[in-house]
């Protein structure tokens, strides 16, 4: 997680966003474009977990809760009272960060850490699965569909290369935030608590403020990704939004490729992605990608335990002798 990778050159930079930017020109198929989105949106959801994971080692298994809050958040105001699908993104951005702020203040008061922390977050995201399983609001174990209604006002594009570019944006916008944590004295602070809690509690860090922080930005951002799915699928249900896979697609995303690290979860989308549609071309057996999912996982802790962002870590030159 703290290697110390080699600076990447700005150009380097501007020429991923501009193969970014030119992928749905280049590959205008629905099968491509569709390629780019789940990439990125397994990119930004990754990226979440990696705040409070990767960079602050709260480890959980459960932040679907935050991104089917969000989903349900975003979906409820706008078949129920008639709000604009936009308006549903700060909704469920306040809904997630809500969801992490109670789960946080409830755990870390109570001294979770590690496997119980884990634990206990997942036995969360159970409990509002069988709340919303439950509830006429959320529509019960039918779940909600969204009318179809084509327009850029109403969340729906007539092109999914619309889907790709918001996607992108909140990509970057969650990278850039990445960054600044790596950059910032709350990202030291995080990394502190992640090594050593007893350590940063003596260096007179709030360590339970400081977690508490990370999850209501890693729950708000989780819940955008809800919202991002409700809207790109219209339809959601509590078994979709609130299934164990979502927060191991997550969890995958950010130990493949690198938690703690700011590029990681892409790395690890990109692979991700290429194995779930890659196994969907090629065979209809239902379960074959999360096997693929599980060796990659292996090999990956096996040879690379900081993941593949490994291989990009800076080698050190082998020292002349003289004589």
């Amino acid at each position: 997680m703290n290697s110390q990778l080699q600076p990447v050159p700005w150009k380097l930079h501007l020429a991923v966003l501009a193969v970014a930017l030119a992928f749905p020109f280049v590959f205008p198929s629905n099968f491509a474009v569709n390629f780019g989105v789940l990439a990125l949106f397994y990119a930004f959801i990754g990226q979440s977990w990696n705040m409070a994971g990767g960079f602050a080692g709260q480890l959980s298994f459960g932040h679907v809760a935050f991104f089917g809050a969000g989903a349900y958040a975003s979906t409820i105001l706008q078949l129920r009272f008639g709000m604009s699908p936009w308006a549903g993104l700060p909704a469920a951005a306040l809904a997630g960060a809500l969801v992490g702020g109670v789960i946080a203040v409830l755990s870390f008061r109570a001294g979770l850490r590690g496997s119980y922390f884990a634990l206990i977050t997942l036995a969360f995201a159970e409990v509002l699965r069988i709340i919303a399983n439950s509830t006429d609001l959320t529509g019960g174990g039918l779940g909600m569909l969204i009318p179809m209604k084509a327009g850029a006002a109403n969340f729906q594009f007539a092109e999914r290369s619309g889907f790709y570019y918001l996607i992108l944006l909140l990509t970057l916008l969650s990278v850039a935030l990445a960054e600044w944590l790596r950059r910032s004295r709350f990202g030291a602070r995080l990394a502190a608590i992640r090594e050593n809690e007893e350590s940063a509690m003596a260096l007179g860090i709030n360590v339970f403020a400081e977690k508490v922080r990370v999850m209501l930005l890693s729950g708000a951002l989780c819940g955008v990704g809800g919202c991002f799915f409700a809207q790109y699928f219209l339809y959601i249900d509590p078994t979709i939004v609130f299934g164990v896979d979502k927060s191991v697609e997550m969890l995958l995303v950010s130990i493949i490729g690198g938690a703690g690290t700011v590029y990681g979860p892409l790395i690890g989308a990109v692979l991700l992605a290429l194995a779930s549609e890659g196994t969907r071309a090629i065979t209809q057996v239902q379960g074959l990608s999360l096997v693929l999912y599980g060796a990659l996982l292996v090999l990956i802790i096996a040879y690379l335990p900081n993941g593949l962002i490994d291989l990009f870590k800076r080698r050190p030159q082998p020292r002349k002798e003289t004589r």
